[in-house]
């Protein structure tokens, strides 16, 4: 697979305007269904790989990995993080959600609250949703006057390119599914007591603004895939499928950075262990 090749075909090209309806949910070009098992053990392949690089990450203390999910609702982010990262050590990762602000946190700027949770050297940092909320949310749902959401775009564009100047590599998918699929994933937390939990109603609500929420969503991946900072949309409405390309873009950046592991200041072979 010639990883230039995949990756543009899901890179939101900056200054580019897209339209999230012309981009196909159910989009498995790199796989077709028949070769699913093929995809899988491909997967396997690539766990494996993302387990091994983050180990050089971890020991050389250079790069620092930002990994950045949006979606709608349902639209497979614990998924993705569970089966993508399931063999990383946890000693190098950390998975941060960010949900609705607190009191403390709205009381000072929409970055504020990010921070501290942003990777040091030699860590992966996820994070399931973002300040992309800030633009999202608070623009379909009213939260802040126009003129200080649409500040926000630029904000966000700056920060993330501190963030890279200072040697932070940012990942940026929006896993894209369609409203049917939203609607099946719905209903089959509906139908299982024990996805209950999972299930608020204001999710129907924010379903109810699905074209509001697209198009906010056109909006802002098309002004902030910054050439720092690009954004992937990625076919999500196959739960395989979404993971196989979250899989693939993550181990092609990390082999682009050509990490090794340190080497000691000492002789190993002066060293006698009785």
């Amino acid at each position: 697979m010639n990883f230039t090749e995949f990756s543009s075909r899901y890179l939101v090209k900056h200054g580019a305007k897209i339209q999230l309806s012309h981009i196909d949910p159910d989009d498995k070009v790199w796989a077709p269904p028949e070769e699913r098992h093929i995809a899988e053990r491909k997967l396997d392949s690539l766990r494996d790989e993302i387990q091994s690089l983050q180990k050089v990450l971890y020991a050389q203390g250079k790069h620092r990995i930002l990994i950045i999910l949006q979606a709608m609702d349902t639209g497979g982010k614990d998924g993705c993080v569970k089966h993508v990262f399931s063999r990383v050590d946890p000693q190098g990762i950390t998975v941060k959600a960010f949900k609705k602000p607190t009191d403390d946190e709205l009381a000072h700027d929409f970055l504020w609250r990010l921070h501290p949770h942003v990777p040091g050297n030699g860590e992966i940092v996820i994070f399931n949703r973002s300040h992309y909320e800030d633009i999202i949310a608070v623009r379909v749902k009213s939260l802040r006057p126009e003129e200080v959401w649409k500040k926000r775009y630029r904000h966000i564009i700056d920060f993330e390119k501190m963030l890279v100047d200072e040697g932070t590599v940012i990942l940026k998918f929006f896993l894209h599914i369609s409203p049917d699929e939203q609607k099946a994933r719905l209903e089959s937390r509906l139908r299982q007591p024990e996805k209950h939990w999972k299930l608020n109603p204001e999710d129907l609500q924010d379903r109810a603004q699905w074209g509001e929420f697209m198009a906010a969503y056109d909006d802002l991946l098309s002004k902030t895939s910054s050439l720092h900072a690009p954004w992937y949309v990625v076919p999500a409405n196959r739960k395989w499928y979404r993971n196989l390309v979250v899989a693939q873009l993550v181990v092609g950046r990390l082999r682009q950075l050509q990490m090794t592991y340190p080497k000691p200041s000492w002789d190993p072979g002066s060293i006698v262990i009785e």
